[in-house]
């Protein structure tokens, strides 16, 4: 019967049903793209007036911002409240002040305290800028200043250094001591320029042998609490905010509102609810690294100051100042001991960082797609290895001691995460235990793991014990043996190289305990000779003369990883033992490479351990070729039998009824 008229191919079906995603995709990007730059174009307020004329009370015609919403301009604002209208202390809604084509003048001075002094009695080696018409509201404008001021002996000793902003329409008068000053043409504020910083908690060491032979010595007292050290960064990018608007001032980030000056005198619009502020001025220390930084103390006798005025878009703003002022808080809290949202230090933050300003672009934007590659690898290593072991129908080729032995090796690594670093990400931690549980499973694939009884007079009532599945066949039995044989061997190797790395350890190198020690030269050892997991595998290989039971598409993806860690090795700063550490694999690798080509693999058909290729369907039309086959060699040998057996096979399958009638023509 034909198909009906109006049903799709199945064939071109499919292309639709593949096209469609990639199409709709493609479609929401472009969307996306768009509305970004549309909303980008929104906060800028491109294209708007920035500034507009009214009279105030005087009659005086005067120039005043064009972004004050629904409130009216500073200059035109009413000397009354509304009839039944509330004053509320607390602005609600605030509006910006000066015009954003308005010059002003800009002085800053350093000081060892928050209290202002008159400009007139200030050393002059504290001043330490003075520009004049600085335009706002000019994104072209853009002025560099660099000088050097000596430290005051407050600050020396731990204490805070101040920047006092006197900040005023040109021509004003900026020192509120000074006759004359008027708080609507100026305006003041401080914002400290060190950091303090609590400094990683120390931990204790000691030799094990030295302290044992030491008895009488009084131990060194230990402070209970972080150290807190004041910390100075020479660089520092100062930006006018010109396009931030009305803003609702109860709501905003706190990052944000530290930043933003009230009116002095308190006034309100009409309602009483809205107010009005003075321009913001963003200190942005963003890009300040503890690195870069200077541990202030008697020896800093002066420090340099580089200072980049200029504006910056408020939507930047307001993201770089939550982010630093985030990321200051986690490190804030995990200084005090207290824990980090995601775990970790809170030095995260502060290591990206390091990598977009000290890395080469070009390395930078290589490094981001080799770590897209490397854990597209991961996930393809993952799934191989999973499938692998879940379609293996034998233990033919498989190391179970090299299993056991992963599972002992990442169990040290994650005691020493452990040990040595109490905020570990927990994303780390994580990671690590599951690879642990996926190794577990591995062994449960292979033989039956059995809780049995104890021998007699042993001193633990059960054992753990590891069971075949079924009878093992000869070849299962020679595998069995080539492991053994390997790790006779390999223990040969591995046990004097940790014995010995041991003894240097506990001689020459310093630990928090014992149980340290161990963890440590165990961790050690699994960094400088894991590879050896991997011999016995080869050995195993070498001795069956195949490599078909090895799972070829995961040890590809785990080895191509490796080549992009010896990138990285070469790249990203790391102890040298890691990075031999990301060599060595590449040793097994070439001679896993020459056992592949040495002994070569047909992946269309079902190999000698009951595999084929990877792929089920060839693996299943390649089992049911061999039992047609049998099949019909059994009916024609019932055939030559006679005609009693021949009626009795005819009955069994319909190759048999067409084999037996064609014997007995």
């Amino acid at each position: 019967m034909p198909p009906p008229t109006g049903t799709v191919a199945p064939g071109a079906q499919r292309q639709d049903e593949g096209m469609s995603p990639m199409i709709k995709s493609a479609i929401q990007g472009l969307v996306m793209f768009f509305g970004i730059q549309f909303v980008m174009g929104k906060f800028m307020n491109s294209g708007k007036a920035t500034t507009t004329t009214t009279t105030d009370a005087s009659g005086t015609v005067v120039k005043v911002p064009a972004n004050t919403g629904e409130i009216p301009p500073y200059y035109a604002r009413p000397d009354h409240l509304d009839e039944g209208a509330l004053y509320n202390p607390l602005a609600q809604r605030i509006a910006p002040m000066w015009p954003l084509d308005s010059p002003i003048d800009i002085t800053i001075v350093v000081s060892p305290t928050f209290v202002s002094e008159p400009l007139a009695k200030t050393p002059k080696e504290r001043i330490v800028a003075d520009e004049v018409a600085f335009k706002l509201g000019d994104y072209k404008e853009n002025r560099v200043i660099d000088t050097t001021f000596p430290v005051p002996k407050e600050v020396q000793n731990n204490g805070t250094l101040w920047a006092h902003f006197y900040i005023g329409l040109t021509g004003s008068k900026l020192d509120p001591s000074t006759p004359g000053y008027n708080p609507e043409r100026a305006f003041h504020f401080i914002h400290p320029l060190t950091q303090y910083i609590a400094q990683k908690k120390i931990k204790k060491t000691k030799n094990l042998l030295a302290a044992v032979n030491e008895t009488g010595e009084p131990e060194e007292e230990i402070p209970t609490g972080p150290i807190i050290n004041s910390h100075y960064h020479p660089n520092f990018t100062m930006s006018f905010i010109p396009d931030s608007g009305v803003m609702h001032y109860p709501s905003l980030h706190p990052a944000v509102r530290q930043y933003i000056h009230m009116e002095s005198s308190g006034a309100r619009d009409g309602s009483g609810q809205n107010g009005w502020y003075y321009p913001v001025l963003f200190v942005n220390t963003f890009w300040q690294l503890r690195t870069h930084m200077t541990t202030l103390n008697s020896t800093v006798k002066t420090l340099p100051l580089h200072i980049n005025l200029n504006h910056l878009a408020n939507w930047k703003f307001s993201l770089v100042a939550s982010l630093d002022e985030g990321a200051k808080q986690n490190a804030r809290t995990a200084a005090q001991g207290g824990s980090v949202p995601g775990g970790g230090d809170g030095s995260e933050f502060e290591m990206i960082k390091e990598v977009l300003l000290d890395t080469n672009v070009y390395l930078l934007g290589t490094t981001v797609v080799v770590s897209i590659f490397h854990m597209i690898f991961e996930m393809l290593a993952f799934k191989s290895d999973i499938s692998h072991y879940r379609n293996k129908k034998n233990n033919v080729g498989i190391s179970v001691r090299s299993i056991l032995g992963n599972v002992f090796m990442q169990a040290v690594i994650f005691l020493y995460l452990l040990d040595n670093n109490e905020n570990t990400s927990w994303m780390i931690l994580f990671s690590q235990g599951m690879g642990i549980f996926i190794e577990l499973w591995k062994i449960t694939t292979v033989v039956n793991v059995r809780v049995r009884p104890a021998a007699p007079g042993s001193l633990i009532p059960y054992r753990i014990a590891f069971e075949d599945k079924q009878v093992l066949t000869e070849t299962e039995e020679k595998t069995k043996e080539y492991d053994a044989v390997a790790f006779k061997y390999l223990y040969m190797i591995a046990v004097p190289l940790l014995l010995a790395y041991a003894a240097y350890s506990l001689k020459y190198e310093t630990h928090k305990s014992w149980y340290s020690f161990i963890i440590a030269t165990l961790v050690g050892s699994v960094y400088a000779y894991g590879f050896l997991m991997m011999v016995p595998s080869l050995y195993i290989n070498y001795r069956l003369k195949s490599v078909a039971h090895m799972p070829a598409r995961a040890m590809t993806y785990k080895f191509l990883n490796t080549f992009i860690d010896d990138l990285f090795a070469f790249t990203i700063k790391m102890p040298t033992l890691h990075r031999l550490a990301t060599l060595r694999d590449d040793v097994i690798f070439f001679v896993y490479l020459y056992q592949s080509y040495k002994y070569k693999v047909d992946y269309t058909r079902v190999n000698e351990f009951g595999q084929g290729g990877g792929e089920d369907e060839v693996v299943e039309k390649d089992k049911a070729k061999a039992i047609e086959a049998s099949e019909g060699k059994d009916a024609v040998e019932v055939g030559k039998e006679g005609k009693a057996d021949d009626v009795a096979a005819a009955k069994s399958t319909g190759s048999a009824k067409k084999g037996g009638a064609t014997k007995r023509k």
